[in-house]
């Protein structure tokens, strides 16, 4: 039986966005950027106070509207930076406001040195779904070849089941 897999990712500086990428190519999955309709603008340093700001608030941005609805597909691939130990606001956006039941989920998280509880947060939220793997990346552009080599080889092994 063939599944239609989807990969939604919030992406602020091309590291989710890679590894996304990266594993839908893999598994033949369409994919689904979330993009807030108003992102923090900051490059500088400022930006982690202002996206730290929103996490511990929990915020939850607006999005723009999605190209493609989550609820055509069987198995959906979730990816986040990790943003003050937790996922990003946008993808809190996306799970608030379009939530799955009885889905296959597969979690990854993008950093540079912790997860956090990033993924423990996003598997409380997907609790009506069936959780089928998840993995974090470590420092993903500073070691492009490591992690699209790893997210690759990730991606074959979940092949099977999804």
């Amino acid at each position: 039986m063939t599944t239609k897999k989807l990969v939604v990712f919030y992406s602020y500086e091309g590291n989710t966005r890679l590894i996304a990428h990266t594993i839908a190519q893999v598994l033949g999955a369409d994919v689904l950027e979330c993009k807030p309709v108003k992102d923090i603008s900051s490059k500088s340093f400022m930006k982690y106070m202002w996206g730290g700001r929103q996490v511990i608030f929990k915020r939850k941005p607006a999005l723009e509207p999605l190209e493609k609805s989550p609820h055509d597909y069987d198995t959906i691939i979730i990816g986040t930076p990790v943003w003050a130990y937790d996922m990003a606001p946008a993808i809190l956006s996306f799970l608030t406001q379009f939530p799955l039941k009885n889905k296959n989920i597969v979690l990854f998280c993008c950093h540079e040195g912790a997860k956090g509880k990033s993924l423990e947060h996003m598997k409380e939220l997907l609790s009506k779904n069936t959780i089928l793997g998840e993995n974090d990346f470590l420092n993903v552009i500073k070691n492009k070849q490591n992690n699209i080599e790893k997210a690759t080889q990730w991606a074959l092994t979940l092949k099977d089941q999804v």
